[in-house]
């Protein structure tokens, strides 16, 4: 079993929308979804006999028996549910928020927390919230195109998150996902592995190959989890890549900060990063040569330009960065990253560098993070088992 429980690195603040909308998924489950799935459903609801018509209930016996096992809620989300035979726009925006039961509410939640906070701090609050709303109504049409004729009702903040996750593809190729394997007695740990390798497994293991090769009464509605990615991919490519979505250049005749000599380091920073110009970020991050200046700029954006260093190639460069952020912010929360990006750049300068060896250490010595101790100690380990060799390569995350 493998889950994710974290990413790196983290945006600075709160994403209050993010938070606001789990929390609202939580209360909709505490004040609706527990009480009425204690209740059975009440047989002289006129929507009663409707589910059991369409539950194919022919008999009078037999919808007596079926009837004694559906519960209120059963009825409510029958009710309330997107069903595409019978389709209600309020039903299309409401059945984004009801779940058919706890694992399903909280597996929902974590893939929320964890990567619909960079999302919404690339976009802005508001934007972010349109981004989910508009994702969860593209991953319903779209689950709805291949059902037409159905009265199964569609629920859960899985399509919407899905356009979430699709963002975060496009966005963020280069963070990493702290992923929990759980194979008991045998492994059970905490690995770094690349975001898009994580999605990616997401989308087509866990989605595209169900939908062309499994039954669709499986219960997971993989065409939304489909097209909610499409969408959300879909919308990131197109910020990126037409003009006049691009910070709302076709409606505003402001400067960019990308171009304005005025503009602070870190809005330059920022809006270069934004625009995906990280050459240009990180020509900037080495031109500011005084410690207060480069504290203005985020952690986050510091990480991320090591980040795309290290995937270049620029192992000289990357050091050189992690030391600063390692100098300039001792007690910074993510000083973790900074020693282990350092140590990894290291070992890919010079085989097994003492210094090398000391920044792993450090983060097993300041990192409450199990997933970067995890990462530390099999550098470690790599040091100890090949010092002597001639070549170095690094382990398998």
């Amino acid at each position: 079993m493998f889950i994710p429980v974290g990413d790196l690195p983290n945006p600075p603040g709160r994403a209050y929308v993010n938070l606001s909308l789990i929390a609202a998924n939580i209360m909709i489950f505490a004040l609706i979804t527990l009480p009425l799935s204690g209740m059975k459903a009440d047989p002289y609801n006129p929507a009663l006999i409707e589910y059991l018509h369409h539950l194919g209930v022919q008999s009078l016996s037999q919808a007596q028996q079926v009837a004694e096992r559906i519960s209120a809620y059963d009825l409510f989300v029958f009710q309330h549910g997107f069903k595409p035979a019978a389709p209600r726009l309020d039903d299309l925006f409401f059945s984004l928020f009801l779940h058919a039961g706890l694992l399903h509410l909280a597996g929902n939640m974590l893939f929320l927390w964890i990567f619909g906070d960079n999302v919404e701090y690339r976009l802005g609050p508001w934007l972010y919230l349109v981004l989910y709303l508009f994702t969860g109504v593209m991953a319903t049409v779209f689950f709805a195109l291949f059902t037409l004729d159905s009265y199964t009702p569609l629920i859960g903040a899985s399509g919407a998150i899905s356009g979430i996750l699709g963002c975060y593809f496009i966005w963020f190729p280069r963070n990493k996902v702290k992923t929990f394997i759980f194979l008991f007695p045998f492994i059970m740990t905490t690995i770094l592995l690349p975001a898009r390798l994580v999605l990616g497994v997401f989308l087509v293991i866990d989605n595209v190959l169900p939908f062309l090769f499994v039954h669709s009464g499986s219960g997971v509605a993989h065409g939304a989890h489909i097209g909610g990615f499409i969408a959300g991919g879909g919308v990131a490519y197109a910020i990126d890549h037409w003009p006049g979505l691009r910070h709302g250049k076709r409606f505003h005749k402001k400067v960019s900060p990308c171009e304005n000599p005025e503009a602070s380091a870190a809005d330059r920073i920022n809006c270069l990063i934004d625009h995906d110009k990280m050459d240009d970020a990180c020509g900037v991050f080495f031109g500011l040569n005084q410690r207060e200046l480069r504290r203005t700029i985020p952690s986050y954006h510091v990480l991320e330009m090591g980040q795309y260093l290290m995937a270049e190639k620029h192992f000289d460069a990357a050091l050189t960065l992690y030391r600063r952020f390692i100098s300039d912010r001792p007690s910074d929360d993510q000083l973790d990253q900074a020693y282990l990006g350092a140590g990894i750049a290291l070992l890919n300068k010079e085989n097994c560098h003492p210094s090398a060896h000391q920044y792993f250490l450090s983060v097993l010595d300041v990192s409450h993070d199990q997933g970067l101790v995890n990462e530390a100690r099999r550098y470690l380990d790599v040091i100890d088992g090949h010092c002597r060799q001639r070549d170095w390569s690094r382990p398998d995350a």
